[in-house]
C-alpha cells in the first residue's frame, strides 16, 4: 500500500496504542482524516489519502483500500461489525470502494503470487466489494446449506425452484437475440487468436509461476494492456489448468487502467463450467452484477453445471431462484440446462415434472431437451422408456435426431448387445430417415472399443467398408488399443497389417497403443523394437509414446533407466509431460529409493508441472514409513513454497509419521503450522495427535485437545470414539474417558459408545471397572447391549470369578435381555464347582422362567 509520506508514521503511531485490543471496530477516510476506532476509542490523521495495491495488514485484519473517495454526506456511513465487509454505497462516480475484513492467521501462498492481488483463500476478489442492489450469492438465503452436499437425497426445494418458471413472460428484461448472436461469434473467434504472439508469450509467462519475480510481473502487465478481449480469453482458454486461468483472471482484473471486456466473463464461466470450481464460477457472476455486466441465462447455466459437477445438486438448482430474483427471465436454454442437471443426478422423475412445468408456462422443448431424458432414461437403465420416448417424438413435434439415437446405441454398446445395435441402426433410418453414415459407423466402433468388444468391433469395421465406407485410421487405432489393454497382441498386430495392406498407414496414436500393450504384458524389448521403428518409417514418437514405454520400465522395476532415458528427451526432440514426471517418480517410490523420488519430484516443479496433492501424499506416507518424517516434512514444505496444492491430508499424513517417531513436540509444531498458513485441520487431523498423545500417556494434552477439536466444531467420527476408548482404557482413565465421552456425545452421538468402552475393559483384563458401566449400556436393552454382558461375563470366568459372572447374567435377565445358554452354562458349572449351589439353581431356573430348556436336557 502506498501512503502519504506525512500519513505513515503518524498512523504508525496510533495504532499500537491499542494493539492489545487486537479489534479494529472501522477504518476508513473522512475529511481528508484517516480513521481508526479501536473498541471505542478514537484516533485520527489529517492528510490528503491515497491507498493503493496490496491489503494493509495489521493485527490480523486485512483492511483493502482503494483509492481516495469523497462522501457526499455530511457524515460517513460504517458499518462497524468487522466480521462483515464494511460497505459504502455513498461514493463519486469513479466507483471506488473500500473494505474491512476480519481475518485470523496469514494467507497461504497461492499459485500464482501476483503482488497488486488481494485474494482470499477461495480465491475470492476482495478488492472489489460493491454495494449491489441485484441478487446477492453471499447471502444465506440464496444458497442454503442442506445436511446432504452430495445431491444424493431428494431435492426438498424442488417445488419452490420450479416455480421460478413462473417469472417467463413476466420480466422486464428481455433477452436481446441479437447480441446473444454477436457475442457467441465473438467467442468463436478466440481460437483464431491462439496462435497470436503476444498470447504464446502470456501463457509462457504464467508456465514460470514457481520462479515468479517483480520483473515477470512487470512483463505480464505489459502484455494485459497490449492484448484484445478475445486474445484475453485465448490466454485463459490456453490454461490446462481452469484453476490458474481463474487466477490469471482475479489478477488482471485488479491492474491499473484495465477492465475485462464481458467477452472474458463469459469465456471464463465457460471454462469453469467443465470443472468443480463452482465457487469460483458464482463469484464472476456476482463480479458481473456489481459491474452491471448484462449476464445471459446461458451464463446462470454455466455455474448450475458446475454445481452438478461439484456434486451439489440443490445449490445448482437454486440457481433459477437466484437468476429469478435478478429479473432475468428463463429460456430453453437454462431449462435444457436445469434438466442435464437434473439427471445428471439421477433425478429422472424431477426432470420429468421439469418438463410439464415449463410446457406450462409456454417453453416449448426442442430435440436437445427430449436428447436429455433420453440419457437419463439410459443412465437409471430403463431403455423401453427411451425407446418409447424416441417413439413419440413426431406426435409431439418434434423429431428424434441422430443424438437421439447414438445415445440409445452407446448403451447397447456397453451391454454388448449387438443384435438391440443393429435393429436401432435400421430403425433410424426406417423410422427417422436417418441413413447410417460413417459417423454412426464409427461411434459404434469407438464405443464397443471403449467397453473392450474388439472383436465386435472389428465385425463392424468390416460391415462399414462392405457398404462402401472408407475407415480412417482414428477407427482402426481404437480397436487396436482395445485389442492391447485386453493382451490380444497377435490380432493387434494382424490388424496393423491389414491397415497398412488397404493404404491406411498406421499414425503415432496406432503404434503408441501397441507399445503400450507390449509394456503392459512386460514385453519392454519388443517396445523398445518398435520405438526404433516408428523412427526409421518416419513416425515420429510423441510424448505419450515414450510415457507408456517409461511407465513399463517402471512396473518392472527399472526406473533408473526410464529416467535415463527421459533425460535425453531433448536429444530426441520430445518434452516429458506431468504424467511423464509422475510415472518415473512413482516408480522410484515403489522401488523404495525415496530420495531419487523426491529428487524427480523437484525437477518435475522445476519444469513448471505441479505434483497433485495425492502424489505428493504418496512420496509423504512412504518417507514416513520408512521413519523419516523430517524429510517428509521437508519435501512437503517445498512443495508448498513452490505452488503446489498441499492440503490438510498431507499435513495430517506428516503428523502421522511424527507419530510413529514418538516425537510428539514435532507433530504438534506441524498442528501450530497449519494454523499459521490457513490450512485448518479437520477431524483426522485431531484424532492422529490425540492417539498419539494417549500412546506416550499424555492424558492431559489429549484430553484439551479434544475439546479444542469439539470447540472448533469439528463432530468426532467413529474411529474418534474407537481411538479415545482405547487410549484411555490403556491407561485406567476411566472417569476422565467418561466425562469426555459425555461432551462429545453432547456434539455428536455414538449408540455403541458405552459398549465399546466396557468390550475394551474387559478385553485389557479390568472387568471391575466395566462392570461399573453396566447400567448405561442395560438402558437400551438391545442384541448390542447383549453381546456386551456376553463378554463381560466371559471376562468374569477367564478371572476366575462366576459370581460376579451371575450378577452379570441376572441383570441381563431384569432387563428381559436373555444370557447365552452354552456360556451360562459354563457359569453354572463353575458355580458348582465353587460350592455355590444355590445361585447355580437360580440361573437355570431363571431360563425355565423365559420359557427356555435347561442345559442338561438339550445334551441329552
Amino acid at each position: 500500500m502506498l501512503l502519504n509520506s506525512n500519513i505513515r508514521p503518524r498512523i504508525g503511531g496510533t495504532l499500537p496504542r491499542y494493539r492489545k485490543l487486537r479489534k479494529i471496530l472501522w477504518f476508513g477516510s473522512y475529511n481528508n482524516r484517516v480513521c481508526v476506532e479501536f473498541s471505542g476509542k478514537f484516533g485520527t490523521c489529517e492528510s490528503g489519502i491515497h491507498f493503493r495495491g496490496d491489503p494493509f495488514t495489521y493485527n490480523g485484519v486485512i483492511i483493502a483500500l482503494f483509492s481516495s473517495w469523497t462522501s457526499r454526506s455530511d457524515r460517513p456511513k460504517f458499518n462497524r461489525n468487522p466480521k462483515l465487509y464494511l460497505e459504502n454505497g455513498d461514493c463519486d462516480g469513479t466507483g471506488d470502494r473500500y473494505a474491512v475484513k476480519e481475518k485470523l492467521g496469514s494467507k497461504e501462498s497461492k499459485v500464482l503470487s501476483f503482488s497488486d492481488t488481494s485474494i482470499d483463500d477461495d480465491g475470492k476478489n476482495c478488492s472489489d466489494i460493491d454495494n449491489a442492489n441485484s441478487c446477492r450469492f453471499d447471502d444465506v438465503h440464496e444458497f442454503e446449506e442442506s445436511a446432504n452436499e452430495d445431491g444424493e437425497g431428494d431435492l426438498d426445494c424442488t417445488d419452490d425452484v420450479f416455480k421460478a418458471l413462473d417469472s417467463f413472460g413476466k420480466s422486464q428484461k428481455q433477452v436481446n437475440r441479437a447480441e446473444n448472436v454477436g457475442i457467441s461469434g465473438r467467442i468463436d473467434g478466440v481460437e483464431d487468436e491462439m496462435r497470436h504472439p503476444l498470447v504464446k508469450e502470456t501463457c509462457r509467462l504464467i508456465e514460470r509461476q514457481s520462479v515468479w519475480n517483480p520483473k515477470l510481473e512487470i512483463e505480464l502487465r505489459r502484455l494485459l494492456r497490449s492484448m484484445k478481449p478475445q486474445q484475453i480469453c485465448a490466454v485463459l482458454r490456453s490454461q490446462s489448468d481452469e484453476r490458474v486461468a481463474l487466477k490469471f483472471f482475479y489478477w488482471a482484473d485488479q491492474q491499473w487502467r484495465y477492465r475485462h471486456d464481458p467477452i472474458v466473463y463469459y469465456m471464463m464461466l465457460q471454462l469453469l463450467s467443465r470443472t468443480k470450481l463452482c465457487q469460483g464460477a458464482k463469484r464472476i457472476l456476482k463480479l458481473m452484477a456489481r459491474r452491471r455486466i448484462p449476464r445471459r441465462p446461458e451464463d446462470f447455466g454455466c455455474v448450475m453445471v458446475a454445481f452438478s459437477r461439484a456434486g451439489h445438486l440443490r445449490k445448482a438448482m437454486q440457481i433459477l431462484n437466484v437468476m429469478q430474483r435478478a429479473g432475468i427471465e428463463p429460456d430453453l436454454s437454462i431449462c435444457n440446462t436445469a434438466i442435464y442437471v437434473l439427471v445428471k443426478g439421477d433425478k429422472i422423475e424431477k426432470a420429468l415434472r421439469f418438463l410439464e412445468r415449463m410446457q406450462l408456462v409456454g417453453i416449448t422443448p426442442n430435440v436437445v431437451t427430449y436428447n436429455c431424458l433420453i440419457k437419463g432414461y439410459c443412465d437409471v437403465h430403463r431403455v423401453e422408456d427411451a425407446l418409447e420416448l424416441i417413439a413419440e417424438l413426431p406426435y409431439k413435434g418434434c423429431y428424434p435426431d441422430k443424438v437421439s439415437y447414438y445415445t440409445l446405441i452407446a448403451f447397447f454398446c456397453k451391454q454388448k448387445q449387438i443384435d438391440e445395435v443393429r435393429e436401432l441402426v435400421e430403425k433410424m433410418a426406417k423410422d427417422s430417415n436417418l441413413l447410417p453414415d460413417q459417423v454412426t459407423y464409427n461411434t459404434i466402433i469407438h464405443m464397443l472399443s471403449k467397453h473392450g468388444h474388439a472383436d465386435e468391433a472389428l465385425g463392424f469395421i468390416k460391415e462399414a467398408e462392405e457398404r462402401g465406407f472408407r475407415m480412417d485410421k482414428v477407427g482402426y487405432s481404437a480397436v487396436v488399443n482395445s485389442f492391447c489393454k485386453e493382451g490380444s497382441l497377435d490380432k493387434a498386430k494382424e490388424l496393423v497389417n491389414e491397415m497398412i495392406a488397404k493404404g491406411c498407414p498406421p499414425d503415432v496414436v496406432t503404434y503408441t497403443a501397441v507399445l503400450n500393450g507390449f509394456c503392459l504384458a512386460g514385453r519392454i524389448d519388443q517396445a523398445k523394437k518398435l520405438l526404433q521403428h516408428m523412427y526409421k518409417y518416419g513416425c515420429k514418437p510423441n510424448t505419450v509414446t515414450y510415457t507408456a514405454l517409461l511407465n513399463g520400465l517402471c512396473q518392472i522395476g527399472r526406473s533408473a533407466e526410464a529416467r535415463e532415458i527421459m533425460s535425453t528427451c531433448e536429444e530426441w526432440w520430445w518434452r516429458p509431460n506431468a504424467i511423464t514426471f509422475s510415472v518415473v517418480m512413482h516408480g522410484y517410490r515403489r522401488e523404495g529409493k525415496l530420495s531419487e523420488a523426491c529428487e524427480v519430484g523437484r525437477e518435475m516443479i522445476g519444469k513448471g508441472f505441479f505434483p497433485s496433492p495425492v502424489e505428493i501424499n504418496l512420496i509423504i506416507k512412504s518417507l514416513c514409513q520408512e521413519g523419516r518424517a523430517d524429510e517428509a516434512k521437508r519435501f512437503m514444505v517445498e512443495c508448498l513454497k513452490k505452488g503446489c496444492a498441499v492440503n490438510v491430508v498431507n499435513f495430517t499424513t506428516v503428523i502421522h509419521g511424527f507419530c510413529l517417531k514418538n516425537e510428539l513436540d514435532a507433530a504438534l509444531s506441524v498442528l501450530d503450522d497449519m494454523y499459521l498458513i490457513n490450512k485448518h485441520p479437520d477431524v483426522v487431523t485431531y484424532t492422529t495427535l490425540i492417539d498419539g498423545l494417549g500412546k506416550q500417556g499424555r492424558m492431559e494434552e489429549a484430553i484439551d485437545l479434544s475439546i479444542k477439536m469439539l470447540h472448533r466444531g469439528m463432530l468426532p467420527t467413529a474411529v474418534t470414539y474407537r481411538t479415545v476408548i482405547h487410549r484411555f482404557c490403556q491407561q485406567r482413565r476411566v472417569d476422565d474417558l467418561l466425562e469426555l465421552l459425555e461432551k462429545m456425545l453432547s456434539r455428536q452421538g455414538c449408540k455403541t459408545a458405552y459398549n465399546q468402552v466396557i468390550e475394551k475393559l474387559c478385553g485389557l483384563g479390568y472387568p471391575d471397572e466395566a462392570y461399573k458401566l453396566l447400567g448405561k449400556v442395560l438402558r437400551t436393552a438391545s442384541r448390542v447391549d447383549a453381546n456386551t454382558c456376553r463378554i463381560l461375563i466371559e471376562s468374569y470366568l477367564k478371572e476366575g470369578n462366576p459370581l460376579s459372572s451371575y450378577k452379570v447374567a441376572c441383570r441381563m435377565f431384569n432387563r428381559n435381555l436373555i444370557p447365552d445358554l452354552k456360556v451360562c452354562d459354563k457359569v453354572r458349572d463353575r458355580l458348582m464347582q465353587g460350592g455355590r449351589v444355590e445361585e447355580a439353581d437360580k440361573l437355570m431356573l431363571r431360563f425355565v422362567e423365559h420359557g427356555h430348556k435347561l442345559p442338561q436336557l438339550q445334551r441329552a
